[in-house]
């Protein structure tokens, strides 16, 4: 699905702490089963986080402790990787479970060993 901007683009919500804008990927995550991250975009922008385009279907999802790029892949699911505050990861998964999006989410250490793995 191509963007929407009246519904899943926004500049409103809080911009990513400088402290996790330096920080590497440290969440690996995929919606199994929604391929529209068009979708996914729009239940974030009305969670009160920022959206932007990031590819012909992705999106940038931004608020103070959590930055994600969420891209459909294969036709059936839509992949999540970015940066989070390690101890957010809970209100994370409180937002997915809140928006009916079934997950499975992986926090890395930043040596790239897995400190958690949530799935729904």
């Amino acid at each position: 699905m191509i963007h929407n901007p009246d519904v899943d683009l926004s500049d409103d919500g809080p911009a990513l702490d400088d402290r996790w804008s330096e920080s590497g990927n440290n969440l690996c995550g995929l919606l199994p089963d929604n391929r529209d991250a068009s979708r996914v975009a729009g239940h974030f922008v009305r969670a009160g986080w920022r959206s932007r385009s990031s590819s012909w279907e992705g999106y940038e999802l931004e608020t103070s402790w959590c930055r994600l790029e969420a891209d459909p892949i294969d036709h059936s699911a839509t992949l999540l990787n970015g940066v989070i505050a390690p101890d957010r990861l809970d209100d994370l998964v409180v937002l997915l479970t809140r928006f009916g999006l079934s997950f499975h989410l992986e926090l890395y250490d930043d040596g790239g060993a897995l400190i958690r793995e949530v799935k729904s």
